[in-house]
């Protein structure tokens, strides 16, 4: 049997010994195209080279695409799992031609992979044409041999692709595979042609035309070729079944699920294992390209997919958590196509894990509520939309899945109802909605790129130099000249301004000619290459043509890359003091300082801190080499460098290398920032900050060169204060001010006896420290300044043992606030309550409550001044007390 891993790489290995350019599969999330959600076709990642926006050094590519439909136009979440051909994730295997050849070449390229490399029979195949392309017609007749009759002209849109409504476009020759009459369905074109007999495995598209707004097609100078190949759909073929699910990736997943579940593969149970293995995909690779669940855009179309999966974990009575355990066998199937997939598994395992582990506890409420609304509907009922918004609302549960639970039952859900439903929230919650997905509109930027090409970035070998306007664009919209006091983006066929990206912050400067001065204060990045700076203009005019003189702001320039520099060696040393799980989370350098974020589970040690500090010091004292090569992504990985993944890489990337460790380089990292030359040019290196930034990120702040100068010169004039404020040296005041934190204790000690052996003698309170006769017992009452309250009870407990038997009452007074105790005796707590008397007190010094026991009570009030009233007031208490007995 011809595996799945052997057929793609067939046929990538067909078209690139036919002279293709072998490209690797791009992100799921385009970065050419922000109306799509996820890449959905093969020809994504080229659409701009197709359109003419952006050029390659290869005028034939081949690729194996990873491509998810499961929202917007493009969605076949529903179907998944009840049919042998939809998919959420699949693989379009294309060949393409940018201006090279078409069509003769590539039908003879198709013909000749599917019969003689592959081996399939020509009987079994049947090709369709656009009905006016007779061209195409003639072509399958003379190269393939193909009867007429099975060339069928197909006259609808289904033979006729277009990029949109204008652009490039052109007429379709899809190939289908006849998998035997065993099957039910007929040939395309016949009204039996929605069986399952004959099935398309490959769409090779003619771009022919460009389509303009009213609908006149024109003939494209350069003709192009974009075809497109279900790898599951050939792989069934090759393997000899009609069910894309029967193919051994599918099998091998599913095998693994029925495993782990200890359910059947087949029967009732079938459709489930199937949902769960097509998801078990899309979730992996989003996952690995930068998609994590979320309430909206991308986030919430893949939690909808593991929801769906997980539901059908449930269903199969998984009783913990099922999609996590699934990923080694992903990995093992695909991931030596994709080594992405390996990168992330641990990642992968741990999304999958927390989002099921979440919504299993939200599971069965909503299971409970569809229950209930379900009990008392007959087969073929319709559920309302508002149960089903409610169980999408409350639940989190997406309406495919209420309808996916609800087919097995017979019963239906009202989608008008439902949308409803969620138009009203909508309306109710339009302040609060975010939008989803990239930048609704780049059209001006693509507009600049179409026109003037991309900007060469002059930058890492300059910080001056000259430009030609070629844009101008002020509030979003192009303009042909500014003038002074406007702000705009400045656009020039060439620049050593770096732009925003990386965490590295733009460039300022000055641009100017002999007729015009503008100030930039930023310098931002469109569509990749299309550097703009963001400009004051402070005299002059400037125009679409003109040649301007470009200077970078030369000391800001050199700090920034200092601090890009010496973040790449923190990131090595963080590695390797605190071990390989540390990876980049975010970062930004900037002139002024940098920042940089990593995954580590726990707050770092200052004695480590201490460590990593001191590795980059040391690297920079050897003043190591900062070298770059271009490379492929590839081979930069392979030789160990770090790359951040879900970033788009070129065919090309900078790989920088800076300082060695034993024989080999200290850090080596994928990065188009700029660096210093030698790492001496840093000068210095200062940790002033580690934190967390949220669960499993902490961030590392520090200083570079004249920053980390200035701040360690700033502390040193501190110290320098304090030691002549302590008459002593610097190297002394360590000693002196422990020495001084001392002698402050053992005072405050002194001075707490002495105020507490002045209380007890009876010197310098408001009352006499000897009893008095009040009420017919003994009583001591007196107030002191600045004694502490903490020390009342104790002093009220000795005075009481002094007097033997009667009553005791200190209030000690602290900045105009009064804190009082009040002890009784225990011969006399049956006739006199402590705090009864406190509260006497509390009430003249403003105070409320107070507490404690019959014989002990401290309470206290703001009004400080009136102690030698709050003393008379537990006085007549005692002598109101003792007339009543």
């Amino acid at each position: 049997m011809t595996s799945t891993n052997d057929i793609r790489r067939s046929f990538l290995d067909y078209f690139e010994r036919e002279g293709h350019a072998r490209v690797p599969s791009a992100p799921l999330v385009p970065h050419n195209d922000p109306t799509l959600m996820f890449v959905n076709a093969g020809m994504v990642p080229f659409k701009n080279v197709f359109t003419g926006l952006e050029s390659r050094p290869y005028s034939t590519a081949t690729s194996s695409q990873k491509c998810v439909r499961a929202g917007g136009k493009h969605n076949d979440l529903d179907n998944v799992g009840y049919t042998a051909r939809h998919h959420t994730f699949f693989e379009m295997l294309g060949n393409f031609s940018f201006g090279d050849y078409f069509k003769e070449r590539a039908i003879t390229l198709a013909w000749n992979l599917l019969t003689r490399e592959w081996g399939i029979p020509a009987d079994k195949l049947t090709v369709t044409v656009y009905h006016t392309d007779d061209e195409a017609f003639d072509l399958w007749k003379k190269i393939a041999g193909l009867p007429e009759e099975r060339i069928i002209r197909i006259a609808t849109s289904d033979n006729f692709w277009s990029m949109g409504d204008t652009g490039p476009c052109g007429p379709c020759s899809e190939i289908f595979y006849d998998h035997g009459d065993h099957i039910p369905g007929g040939p395309p074109g016949s009204p039996e042609e929605d069986g399952d007999r004959f099935v398309e495995i490959w769409n090779l598209v003619f771009m022919q035309f460009d389509q303009s707004a009213d609908g006149e097609r024109t003939s494209l100078p350069r003709p192009s070729i974009d075809t497109g190949m279900g790898l599951e759909r050939v792989a069934a073929v090759l393997q000899g079944v009609h069910d894309n699910y029967d193919t051994d990736t599918f099998k091998a997943l599913i095998a693994e699920s029925s495993a782990l579940t200890r359910t059947p593969s087949t029967g009732e149970t079938q459709a489930s294992h199937r949902v769960i293995a097509d998801h078990l995909r899309a979730s992996g690779f989003l996952i690995a390209d930068g998609v994590f669940p979320a309430n909206e855009g991308r986030g919430y179309v893949l939690r909808r997919i593991m929801r769906r999966a997980m539901r059908h974990a449930h269903l199969l009575g998984a009783k913990d958590p099922l999609m996590h355990r699934l990923v080694p066998a992903l990995v093992a199937e695909m991931g030596a196509a994709y080594p992405e997939l390996v990168r992330a598994q641990a990642s992968i395992e741990a999304t999958l894990l927390q989002e099921e582990t979440q919504f299993r506890r939200t599971l069965t409420n909503g299971l409970r509520l569809l229950d209930e609304a379900t009990s008392v509907m007959t087969p073929g009922a319709v559920l309302p939309g508002e149960t089903a918004f409610k169980l999408y609302d409350t639940f989190g549960f997406p309406y495919d899945l209420t309808e996916d639970a609800l087919r097995a039952k017979g019963f239906g859900v009202d989608r008008a109802g439902f949308d409803s439903a969620m138009a009203e929230q909508k309306r109710a919650a339009r302040a609060a909605w975010k939008g989803s997905g990239d930048r609704a509109s780049d059209d001006v930027w693509f507009d600049i790129a179409e026109e003037a090409g991309g900007t060469e970035f002059l930058g890492y070998s300059a910080e001056d130099g000259e430009g030609r306007v070629v844009a101008i664009v002020r509030d979003g919209a192009r303009v042909t000249k500014a003038s002074a006091g406007e702000t705009v983006e400045i656009v020039t066929n060439q620049t050593p301004f770096y732009a925003e990206s990386g965490g590295q912050v733009g460039d300022t400067g000055l641009l100017s000619n002999g007729a015009v001065l503008a100030r930039v204060d930023n310098t931002q990045k469109y569509l990749g290459r299309i550097f703009a700076h963001r400009a004051t203009i402070e005299g002059g005019d400037i125009a679409v043509g003109d040649t301007l003189t470009m200077a970078v702001d030369h000391d800001r320039r050199g700090a920034i890359r200092a601090n890009h520099s010496a973040t790449h060696l923190l990131h090595e040393a963080l590695r390797q003091r605190l071990g390989k799980h540390v990876a980049q989370k975010g970062s930004l350098v900037a002139p002024d300082r940098l920042r940089f974020d990593f995954s580590q589970p726990s707050a770092i040690e200052p004695a480590r801190i201490a460590e990593v500090e001191a590795d980059v010091n040391r690297h920079i004292r050897e003043n190591g080499e900062v070298s770059t090569r271009l490379m492929t992504p590839d081979e930069a990985i392979k030789e160990g460098a770090m790359a951040l993944f879900g970033e788009k890489y070129g065919d090309e990337v900078r790989v920088v290398s800076m300082g060695r460790e034993g024989d080999g380089i200290y850090s080596l990292e994928l990065c188009g920032g700029t660096h210093v030359k030698q790492l001496g040019d840093i000068g210095l290196f200062k940790i002033i900050g580690e934190g967390a930034v949220s669960s499993g990120i902490r961030r590392v702040e520090a200083l570079t060169g004249e920053a980390a100068r200035a701040w360690f010169t700033g502390r040193d004039e501190k110290l320098r204060e304090a030691a002549a404020v302590l008459k002593a040296t610097p190297d002394e005041v360590p000693a002196r001010v422990a020495a001084l934190v001392e002698d402050r204790r053992r005072l405050e000690r002194e001075l707490a006896e002495a105020k507490k052996a002045l209380a007890l003698g009876g010197g310098g309170g408001a009352a006499p420290a000897g009893p008095e006769q009040v009420g017919g017992v003994n009583f001591v009452g007196q107030v002191i300044d600045g004694f502490d309250a903490k020390g009342l009870r104790g002093a009220v407990d000795e005075t009481k043992q002094r007097i033997g038997s009667g009553v005791a009452v200190i209030v000690a007074v602290n900045d105009g606030r009064a804190s009082i105790a009040v002890g009784v005796t225990e011969d006399l707590v049956a006739t006199y309550n402590a705090v009864d008397l406190l509260r006497a007190a509390v009430a003249v010094l403003g105070g409320q409550g107070g507490g404690g026991r019959p014989d002990m009570a401290q309470g206290g009030g703001p009004d400080g001044a009136r102690g030698t009233e709050a003393i008379e007031a537990i006085k007549a208490a005692l002598e109101a007390r003792h007339e009543v007995a």
